[in-house]
């Protein structure tokens, strides 16, 4: 049991998806799941483990933005032995031939979070992704014929900009996508030695306008959680 996770030693696996809705953890735990039972439900934050192809795999959710994030990170890992941790979120497209639904892998994640400028007195940590866990995706995504888009992503503490226009200098020097948890979650595995990926699903577009509603980013995103779960 930690702070913010009610489980006993043993109740969560080794590999953990780690999607920001808690409801879409429960929609992936029932969904591709089999025998998945809930082990947290403290703040509504839910997570489940069950098994995946015969291999144990849980599901936490873990909140929006960098803050909420790096608790469950930080207590899956320090807490719970996690040694794979594989983001599974929602991002919105800086690039006019990236739209909705489209997968994005993340290389690496650029930030204006406060987090690694604190860290590293104010010198710049470049959160990269797990080589290996992006290898596969790659190839994974290649033989389901997903199309995949690859990159840097813009891990953002701000959700609502002030100027509209923000976007364009990170899109001109080729940020794929915005999110709000990736950095975190690649500098958190780097300091652990443990392996993490972000694979996001397009929810909207800051170019075209376009946007999913609720219910779609809660439970129709089954590209990314497939590409998750045979690679881990």
């Amino acid at each position: 049991m930690s702070t913010h996770i009610d489980a006993p030693k043993g109740a969560i696996a080794e590999t953990v998806l780690l999607p920001g809705d808690p409801l879409r953890a429960q929609w992936i735990a029932e969904t591709f799941l089999d025998n998945a039972q809930c082990y947290n439900k403290v703040r509504g934050m839910l997570g489940f483990t069950g098994t995946y192809k015969g291999r144990r795999i849980s599901v936490q959710g873990s909140g929006m933005g960098v803050p909420s994030a790096l608790i469950y990170y930080h207590e899956l890992i320090a807490d719970y032995g996690a040694k794979t941790l594989i983001r599974v979120g929602t991002a919105g497209s800086y690039q006019r031939d990236i739209g909705l639904r489209d997968v994005v892998l993340a290389m690496s994640a650029s930030t204006n979070s406060a987090l690694n400028d604190r860290k590293f007195n104010r010198a710049h940590f470049a959160p990269t992704a797990n080589f290996d866990l992006f290898k596969k995706a790659m190839a994974y995504a290649d033989k389901k014929s997903i199309p995949i888009k690859a990159g840097n992503v813009l891990t953002n503490d701000v959700f609502y900009e002030d100027d509209p226009k923000d976007f364009e200098k990170w899109a001109d020097y080729g940020v794929l996508c915005v999110e709000m948890e990736t950095a975190a979650l690649y500098t958190i595995a780097a300091k652990h030695r443990v392996r993490a990926l972000s694979i996001l699903t397009i929810s909207d577009s800051l170019v075209t306008k376009e946007f999913t509603t609720s219910k779609e980013r809660e439970s129709s995103f089954k590209q990314m959680v497939d590409i998750a779960l045979n690679i881990s």
